[in-house]
């Protein structure tokens, strides 16, 4: 079993530095939407059983041209959600602020996973969303290869979640996950929990002018 995990394209809040979990919900700008369309000609190549997508316009909007090349309906699962930042929606994007939620996902990165957003969640929460979120995506349809377009924070604890034994944290210094950059995991089937095979992490090559993520 297969599952591609993909980032949304670009959307204004990329360039703005807002942070964007539920209220602010922006669309795809115009590179978004070329990345998105190199990224479903790209994918249209792939045998695709299911393609699922967060709420979020951006994941939608990515999602949308990946299930239409393919002939399927797009599934909506809420558990792939951005992270929950809490109070930081209703802040500015200053420095400051940014310092601040930069110091949560850090501390996240450490593996100090009770470390909170204030009015959101923390890593234990996060990693207990995204565990529902695989479970939702293998309930939808039948077959091996499934798409979950998401977020950057949540694909990072997906990730994580599903492939214990693989050092997540060096690979996000070092490669991040840039928009629209697919990260594949191999999973036994039936799945009981097993550790999956990382098989490449944000690798964005697909989208012309962009730099390689990481992958073997």
């Amino acid at each position: 079993m297969r599952i591609l995990l993909v980032r949304h394209g670009q959307n204004l809040a990329n360039i703005t530095r807002e942070f964007s979990y539920r209220k602010v919900d922006y669309p795809l700008t115009d590179l978004g939407r070329e990345q998105a369309e190199h990224t479903a000609r790209y994918l249209a190549g792939l045998p695709i059983d299911t393609v699922a997508s967060s709420p979020l316009k951006r994941a939608q909007q990515t999602a949308a041209p990946i299930a239409a090349g393919h002939g399927l309906p797009l599934h909506t699962v809420e558990h792939l959600r951005e992270v929950n930042s809490g109070d930081f929606e209703a802040r500015p994007p200053t420095d400051e602020n940014w310092k601040l939620y930069d110091g949560v996902m850090d501390a996240w990165l450490r593996d100090e996973r009770h470390v909170r957003f204030p009015g959101g969640e923390d890593f234990h929460e996060l990693g207990e969303r995204v565990l529902s979120a695989i479970q939702d995506l293998l309930a939808l349809d039948e077959g091996s290869t499934r798409v979950a377009v998401s977020h950057g924070g949540t694909i990072f604890a997906l990730t994580r979640a599903l492939c214990p034994d693989v050092d997540v944290r060096d690979l996000w210094y070092s490669t991040g996950l840039p928009n629209c950059g697919i990260t594949e995991i191999e999973l036994d089937e039936p799945y009981l929990g097993q550790p999956g095979r990382l098989i490449r992490f944000g690798d964005n090559s697909h989208i012309p002018g962009a730099k390689p993520g990481w992958g073997h």
